[in-house]
């Protein structure tokens, strides 16, 4: 069966493509959904307005993201990690981290845009991608620093103080279980 698709589909096609799918498709979701209506010459014509729309807003989406990658490209960020006298990390480095270190020196990278070929585990320099779309890729500096740490905390100093309660805290209540529910 062939339909004009209304909207993008993934791994269909896009706005104003005449696809042919099978009627079971067509009928039970993207017709119901909207996403395709029949190719009549009427149906045609009104989504080309929407397709050229479209390429429009993607040829703009295109620029502010060239914009980007120009102002991105060669920047560096330093992400300091717990590491042992080896430089080995107590973890690794995700794409989170790297996108908050960014995000400090001020360079906006949304973590699901960072490419990590691998984990990264050592204390080092490293080379990282970002990439914003089909064609448009970045590099940027990822220095990884140690935050060194002798064993588990040691001495008195290195522990974390732990909260006195207030004295005007409400003291916990405790649940007593009723003399009859303990026969049971």
């Amino acid at each position: 069966m062939k339909v004009l698709l209304k909207q993008n589909v993934y791994k269909l096609g896009i706005i104003g493509d005449i696809v042919d799918v099978k009627s079971g498709y067509a009928r039970n979701y993207l017709l119901p959904q909207h996403l395709a209506i029949a190719p009549t010459a009427e149906n045609v014509q009104e989504v080309e307005a929407a397709k050229a729309a479209y390429l429009a807003q993607v040829a703009e989406e295109r620029k502010s993201l060239e914009a980007r990658l120009s102002t991105i490209e060669g920047k560096e960020a330093t992400i300091v990690a717990r590491a042992n006298d080896d430089g080995n990390l107590f973890g690794s480095v995700t794409a989170t981290m790297i996108s908050d270190a960014f995000e400090e020196e001020g360079v906006v990278i949304k973590p699901e845009e960072i490419i990590l070929a691998e984990p990264i585990r050592q204390v080092d320099r490293y080379d990282v991608r970002v990439v914003f779309g089909e064609d448009l890729e970045a590099t940027v500096v990822v220095w990884v620093a140690p935050l060194k740490v002798d064993g588990f905390m040691d001495s008195a100093e290195d522990a974390p103080a732990k909260e006195a309660p207030a004295a005007d805290a409400p003291k916990e209540e405790t649940f007593r279980v009723p003399d009859e529910m303990d026969d049971m």
